[in-house]
């Protein structure tokens, strides 16, 4: 039996997914990117610097982790680098902007999958924004034939949680959750000028200065982040894994994972609080930016396959046989490779065993009676991805104090008329690299690979398929009428397809 969700909804962008399931298991799946957009192409002639002011319209979800690579890649081509106040204030534009994306993900994105929003017409409290919210669902459980109630209805009617308390408080986080998206957006645009789409991110570090009224206020609002995260979101998602235990034996992606290493921590770059390494067999490895090719045999383009993102082509080919998807297939070493929190977890787990988040995340399995190896799954992405929000938070304050009032945040630089450069950050979703060619003062190439090409991408050269298409073999579809729990395992990748369409 054949199942398509298209589109896939509650995710950035527009992804197909296509599943074959036999004896109520999905036996074959393929994710297909089903746009195209061509950012690289409009980069071609452009002045440098307009590089990052363009390519954070990539997406508006995640603009400023755009706004960093693609500064970096200039950055290496202009042979400059940001002072110490750049670089913290780019962390605390970055880290705000990942705080937010990781509340979003859990409670507008992919909480309405396990928590079911008809338990609100049983409350009888008076908080005023649930009454506001029991009294709109009832009126549209009433007319939802005739008027689909997005986001909460139409749904598919799969198992949400029996727990009418547990239903009742998410979606009151649910609601709280608006607010505190709202105070991280506040916060980064604080250094950032505006969000989406930051006007102070510059090759050479933040045209914004360090003044310490507005480090003060964005403390502050960072204080109230962390409370939310550590007092409400931590414990929501521990409740989501003790209602729905088998989603730890769901979503088994290649285990293979990778990470450039996200938010430096001294100026040379080579520290990260979040660590750069690749994964392979249970086995730590030195991350090698030589290593990465793009595949595009089932890929919609003409390019020369296997290339270096550095000598990468944009070649679109709609008609192209044997070809489903706009998105190319990113491979390490000829492997593909999950990338986001989860990689991010399970590099830290081998190289910084003692770090407070990997401390804190065996704890929880701990306490669940779980080990490590079931984070390979639906649950446990979402569980790390909790882990490395409260890692973020905490350490903004640490940047904050860091920070020193009224000193540079910018090196000025001669712009060359011709270089190369390579940007890598990690993105709230993943791996992210931005790839630069200056010649006679424009750009003559530039090449993005973001996270959702690597975890959404289609079958490479060998037929291998990609991390979401692995990750989808072998769940189990009770109802091919009401996929749901293919839905679960896809949005647990928090997938972009704004980005990787690009």
């Amino acid at each position: 039996m054949n199942i398509t969700l298209d589109p896939l909804t509650r995710i950035e962008g527009h992804l197909s997914i296509k599943v074959d399931v036999d004896n109520n298991k999905v036996v074959k799946a393929e994710c297909a990117g089903e746009m195209f957009r061509g950012f690289e192409l409009l980069l071609r002639g452009r002045h440098p610097m307009d590089a990052h002011m363009i390519t954070q319209r990539i997406c508006g979800v995640c603009p400023i982790d755009h706004g960093m690579a693609s500064t970096s890649a200039q950055e290496a081509a202009f042979r400059v680098s940001p002072p110490t106040n750049g670089r913290l204030l780019r962390n605390l534009i970055q880290g705000a902007n990942y705080v937010h994306s990781h509340i979003v993900h859990f409670y507008q994105l992919s909480a309405l999958d396990f928590i079911d929003v008809t338990a609100i017409i049983g409350y009888t409290g008076k908080d005023d924004a649930l009454l506001l919210l029991q009294d709109w669902v009832k009126s549209q459980l009433q007319s939802e034939k005739i008027f689909p109630a997005a986001p909460f209805l139409p749904r598919y009617e799969g198992t949400y949680a029996a727990d009418a308390e547990l239903n009742v408080m998410a979606l009151k986080h649910y609601l709280d959750a608006m607010t505190m998206r709202r105070q991280a957006h506040e916060a980064a645009a604080m250094f950032s000028g505006k969000i989406p789409h930051s006007t102070s991110l510059m090759p050479g570090g933040v045209t914004e200065l360090a003044r310490a009224n507005t480090l003060a206020a964005y403390r502050s609002i960072a204080e109230r982040l962390r409370a939310f995260v550590v007092g409400v979101y931590m414990p929501d998602v521990i409740a989501v894994a003790k209602a729905f235990p088998q989603y730890f034996t769901y979503g088994r992606g290649p285990d293979t994972y990778l990470s450039y290493g996200g938010f430096p921590e001294n100026d040379a770059r080579t520290e990260f609080l979040l660590p750069s390494g690749v994964v392979r067999k249970g086995a730590l490895e030195v991350f090698d930016a030589s290593h990465i090719g793009e595949e595009v045999k089932h890929s919609l383009f003409n390019s020369k396959s296997g290339l270096h993102p550095s000598r990468g082509e944009t070649l679109p080919e709609p008609g192209k046989s044997d070809a489903y998807s706009w998105l190319k297939a990113p491979r390490y070493d000829g492997q593909p490779m999950e990338v986001g929190p989860l990689a991010r977890f399970m590099v830290a787990l081998l190289k910084t065993p003692k770090s407070p988040t990997v401390v804190l995340g065996q704890d929880i399995l701990s306490q669940l009676k779980l080990g490590p190896e079931v984070l390979n799954s639906v649950l446990g992405r979402h569980l790390v991805r909790a882990l490395e929000c409260k890692a973020v938070v905490e350490r903004m304050l640490d940047w904050v104090d860091q920070t020193t009032p009224g000193e540079l945040t910018f090196k000025e630089f001669e712009l060359p008329q011709e270089g190369e450069g390579m940007g890598l950050t990690e993105a709230a979703r993943g791996a992210l690299g931005h790839w630069i060619s200056v010649k006679k003062g424009v750009i003559d190439n530039y090449q993005c690979v973001v996270p959702t090409t690597w975890n959404a991408s289609p079958r490479d050269d060998h037929d291998v398929a990609g991390p979401i298409e692995q990750a989808l073999v072998g769940t189990p579809i009770a109802d091919p009428k009401n996929p749901v729990e293919a839905a679960r395992v896809v949005r647990s990748f928090d997938p972009c397809l704004a980005c990787a369409i690009h």
